[in-house]
């Protein structure tokens, strides 16, 4: 039994597939967000009862009035969006609990039968960056041949507990199709939905591709919670202590070695957790 069922779609041309998931690396909901934002018509879905263990990932029930009247079950699909001439395919929803490695055959295989001719991951880490500087996009890829220019890049060896839109993407990368992934640094106490991070993600999405993709809504709502940060940074001294301390080690960037950050930004770290 195949895991993806597709439905009726138009013809594709040479299309361009985003992966975009709750769950690990999904700090401030970016990959949500991002997802939200570029909506699109669902032409696949995956069956839930093959991904999701429901105690973790629960389905919600409804009620008025004491009476049930919607029970919705954790989701993964393929959404398209047609982008000045350019087809474009979201991978969108939960992050499944089961059967990571027969999703990643089917994808990629779904890929290869559709023509895809790249694959984009995007998500969000929390990292020890303040709100009022930038946002870093940290680049990676199933080759170095395919990073793009001035990419920010992991130094050396980095090894992590694997997120499915990973996994996904090397099963994905072993079909040979190009894979690029654009990855959000979000910071570490904004514990809420950050719209910033899915903005940079979405116009670092655009630059890459050459498209105009949707911005918007989180233009507003990012430029809205930047005020008020900053309005509770000024209320409480701490606060504003700590985005001193962050906006430093940022600043400091250019002019120490990746290790010497790493080693600054891990004594930071050490001293809030203290």
């Amino acid at each position: 039994m195949a895991i993806l069922r597709f439905f009726d779609y138009e013809p594709l041309h040479d299309p361009v597939l985003i992966l975009c998931l709750d769950g690990w690396v999904n700090a401030g909901s970016a990959a949500s967000l991002v997802a939200a934002t570029l909506g699109g018509k669902l032409i696949a879905a995956g069956d839930p009862d093959l991904l999701f263990d429901y105690r973790v990932s629960r389905p919600t029930l409804d009620f008025v009035e004491g009476a049930m009247t919607r029970l919705a079950w954790p989701e993964l699909g393929v959404r398209h969006l047609g982008v000045d001439g350019n087809d474009i395919l979201i991978l969108s929803g939960t992050e499944p609990n089961w059967n990571w490695q027969r999703l990643g055959h089917e994808l990629a295989a779904a890929a290869v039968s559709l023509g895809v001719r790249q694959h984009v991951s995007v998500g969000a880490i929390p990292w020890a960056t303040p709100h009022t500087r930038p946002i870093q996009i940290m680049t990676t890829a199933s080759d170095r041949a395919h990073m793009p220019r001035s990419a920010d890049l992991p130094a050396g060896l980095l090894r992590v507990p694997a997120a499915a839109v990973s996994a996904l993407e090397y099963q994905v990368a072993s079909a040979g199709i190009p894979t690029v992934g654009f990855w959000a640094r979000v910071p570490q106490y904004v514990g809420v939905e950050y719209p910033g991070a899915a903005l940079a993600l979405i116009r670092r999405v655009s630059e890459h591709l050459g498209v105009e993709l949707p911005t918007e809504d989180l233009e507003e709502a990012a430029s809205n919670q930047r005020s008020q940060l900053d309005a509770l940074a000024l209320s409480r001294p701490e606060v504003q202590t700590m985005i001193d301390q962050l906006e430093s080690v940022v600043d400091a960037a250019d002019s120490v070695s990746g290790e010497e950050l790493a080693a600054e930004i891990e004594r930071f770290l050490r001293q809030q957790g203290s």
